[in-house]
């Protein structure tokens, strides 16, 4: 362990040649790219289950609004959960014992608060939204029931896996910072569909007395009030986690609402080559892990002092978008043979093999191209400004990253299809 940490903190050698940054930073790249293709699997099995709720999306008008902010908001949570463990984990403020302690207990309860504050605020825009684009929608009550219910349900399940995971990580000798991410996701992605499904029976089963639901929304509302102003008043640590996570996850709120705006907007490009479809959330998903990575090396790095915060990139900065990179020449290609794979082995006609390959590689570097430069500077600017990037940075990069991944996929699928067809 103590080899671990030393191998993290000391300073990188000067590498000339690519290969030698390669063999130099191999752990890394493999370590980032296995959780990168687990990621891929659990984005894949979200797909399947969405595209079994039809009945659910149906006889819930509006819920479909609500599901994609409801899988950025467990990355989101989770993933900064995650980047705040591995960077206490490096730094030795939390014992590598998979044990509880004050500082754990803080990070564990914070995060179960603003899963209840997000999941309440989620439900009013979806509700919002629906009313905005005069679409039919179930009644604010019931957003808010199915957004907390599956938030709980989700936050009870993805607590003790993002602690195993990062505790286990480290304790194995592997980099918290290049595994925890995408897996979260990965688990985020699997666990929300069919909590929000859990959540909805729940919910029919409340039907046989209107009273009954009231209360229990009125006992909703209650406990996130409570549970946010002890939350907030407890200690300085859960104070700053929620002074500084909450205004942030609102804004990725609204971003996820863009992000859908988007998609609609090309639902018939979507709809005509379905294996667009299936690319779409491997795509958003890779692309939110990686950047996810990305940030949470850089504020373990601003944390340890192997990223100085200058204005211009410098080192081990720098050193930390070329593996970006590399990754996204790796993974992009893989997820694009992926989608249209999937769609062959299902009978469904898609774009071809050589045009999907150049529709995932072309917008997945374009957007790692715009990301990492955004995330570097997100990094900087909350950590010169005594803000924890690990609070500030996954979730914002992420939001950002949903938003504009949907754009540029859309607008590269119809410039290639465009040409080639």
């Amino acid at each position: 362990m103590k080899e671990q940490q030393k191998k993290i903190r000391s300073p990188l050698s000067v590498i000339s040649t690519f290969p030698d940054f390669v063999e130099e930073h191999s752990s890394v790249i493999k370590e980032s790219l296995i959780a990168l293709l687990i990621c891929a699997i659990g984005d894949l099995c979200a797909g399947i289950i969405l595209g079994k709720m039809t009945f659910f999306l149906e006889a819930f008008p509006g819920l479909l609004v609500i599901i994609p902010g409801a899988i950025g908001m467990r990355g989101n949570i989770f993933g900064s959960f995650a980047s705040r463990l591995s960077t206490n984990l490096h730094i030795g403020i939390i014992s590598a014992k998979f044990e509880f302690s004050e500082e754990l207990n803080y990070n564990i309860f914070s995060s179960f608060v603003l899963t209840l504050v997000l999941s309440l605020f989620l439900a009013i825009i979806a509700k919002a939204l629906c009313i905005l684009l005069h679409q039919p929608s179930m009644s604010v009550l019931d957003f808010i029931l199915i957004s907390v219910i599956a938030g709980v349900i989700s936050n009870l399940i993805m607590l003790p896996i993002t602690m195993i995971v990062s505790f286990k990580s480290f304790e194995h000798g592997w980099d918290p910072d290049n595994i925890t991410s995408p897996i979260i996701a990965a688990f985020g992605d699997l666990f929300t569909l069919p909590a929000i499904i859990a959540s909805v029976f729940i919910l029919q089963a409340m039907k046989f007395n209107m009273m009954f639901k009231d209360c229990v929304l009125v006992i909703i509302l209650i406990a996130v009030a409570v549970s946010f102003v002890y939350c907030y008043r407890l200690s300085y640590e859960t104070k700053s986690i929620l002074k500084q996570s909450t205004p942030v996850l609102l804004l990725c709120s609204l971003l996820g609402g863009a992000a859908g705006g988007i998609l609609n907007s090309a639902v018939e490009t979507l709809l005509t080559n379905p294996s667009l479809l299936t690319l779409l959330p491997l795509f958003s998903g890779e692309c939110g892990s990686l950047i996810s990575i990305l940030g949470a090396r850089l504020s373990s790095g601003l944390h340890s002092g192997l990223v100085e915060p200058f204005k211009k990139p410098e080192g081990e900065a720098v050193h930390n978008f070329i593996i970006s990179f590399i990754l996204a020449i790796i993974v992009f290609p893989l997820i694009g043979l992926l989608a249209e794979g999937s769609s062959y082995g299902l009978g469904v006609t898609g774009v071809g093999f050589d045009k999907i390959l150049m529709i995932s590689t072309f917008a997945g570097l374009i957007l790692v191209a715009i990301m990492v430069t955004i995330v570097y500077y997100v990094s900087i600017t909350s950590y010169n400004n005594n803000l924890d990037p690990d609070n500030i940075v996954i979730p914002i990069s992420t939001s950002i990253t949903d938003s504009i991944s949907s754009l540029i996929l859309i607008s590269v699928s119809l410039l290639i299809l465009g040409v080639l067809i």
